[in-house]
């Protein structure tokens, strides 16, 4: 905050000494005072040569104190190649920014109004209009094309061994589903839904029919945090119940839209746990995040939710404490609910007896 504060009074006094300078120069011309009026220009051409030094050492100072500081690295494999070319990008265009702002203040330095040199009209020439034309419509092209190419592989065809999540959003919260070991290889499957089934006080929050077996074993989460398994290939399959919502996962690099009646998918591999995260890091409190990353009403800003990075075995545990959506709605199916009442029945009757 005192970083912050310094910053605004720095350049609160730029302003006021720009303004100063620019009520001297028309006070100067309306009174006729010729020799004034060229000071101050000197005085300006000046003060752009200085904004131009102490820019590029503000641009350098906030780039050594930010690198890495608000992320941190990536923590997919996807992350990786996403911050590769955003670095490529910073490059090119850092390159593009010392050249055009070095020569347009050096130029406002050097060619001030003077007497003694009288302004030189060039309007055309055909060879630089080219030049600096198909530069950069190269560089751009290479860009996008690598942005296309990481997005196919995003969008695309995850793995056949790879996870699968679904993601729900709503005003304000986020709501998870696997899809429990009813599939091929025990990868599971989704069971079908439809919206008008959405009851949450019969425990339905999802309009999961009820009818398909796919459904049975399908696990419900919410209000506790995602979980993925390190080094495992995941496929978030992204969904909405009432708005444009966005699923946005800083740390892994990756954002997908969630549309109601559209679903929309992304894969990606997560590289490190969480409890390796919070070691590297030295943040204790550390969490992944998922973050609504689309306005989407007045609690937009609290549309907040956790994913836990974890080992196979961890994942595995977890998941033994949860309990199918179906046996939740319908408990009368849950045959560990007719045990327990059957127990609670011999041990009424034998305090009976």
């Amino acid at each position: 905050m005192q970083t912050f504060f310094i910053i605004a009074i720095l350049g609160l006094g730029f302003l006021i000494t720009f303004q100063i300078a620019k009520a001297s120069e028309y006070v100067a011309v309306l009174r006729g005072e010729e020799k004034a009026r060229k000071q101050t220009n000197k005085v300006n051409a000046f003060m752009l040569l200085a904004f131009l030094i102490l820019g590029l050492i503000g641009v350098w100072y906030c780039n050594e104190e930010l690198k890495g500081k608000i992320l941190g690295k990536p923590a997919s494999d996807h992350g990786v190649l996403i911050d590769r070319m955003l670095y490529i990008t910073i490059i090119i265009t850092f390159i593009v920014f010392l050249i055009t702002q070095i020569a347009l203040f050096w130029f406002s330095f050097k060619y001030q109004e003077s007497d003694k040199r009288k302004a030189y009209y060039y309007p055309h020439n055909n060879k630089l209009e080219v030049i600096w034309t198909v530069i950069p419509a190269i560089a751009l092209t290479v860009l996008v094309g690598f942005g296309i190419f990481y997005w196919f592989k995003i969008t695309g065809n995850a793995p056949k061994d790879a996870m699968q999540v679904e993601v729900t959003g709503s005003q304000f919260k986020w709501e998870f589903r696997y899809p429990g070991k009813d599939g091929p290889g025990g990868q599971g499957i989704f069971g079908k839904r439809y919206f008008k089934n959405t009851n949450e006080a019969k425990g339905n929050p999802l309009g999961q029919l009820w009818d398909d077996p796919a459904n049975h074993d399908d696990i419900y989460i919410s209000g506790d945090a995602m979980h993925l398994v390190v080094n495992k290939p995941v496929k978030l399959v992204i969904g909405a119940k009432d708005v444009i919502h966005d699923v946005g996962l800083a740390h892994f690099r990756m954002k997908m839209d969630a549309v109601p009646g559209t679903p929309t998918t992304m894969w990606f591999t997560p590289t490190i746990t969480t409890k390796q995260m919070i070691k590297d890091s030295g943040n204790p409190d550390f969490v992944y995040e998922i973050s609504c990353d689309q306005m989407c009403g007045k609690g937009h800003w609290s549309m907040r939710g956790t994913i836990i990075v974890e080992t196979q075995e961890e994942f595995d545990a977890w998941m033994a404490t949860k309990k199918p959506q179906y046996l939740v709605a319908n408990p009368d199916k849950d045959p560990n609910a007719a045990k327990t009442d059957s127990v609670k029945t011999v041990a009424v009757v034998a305090n009976d007896k």
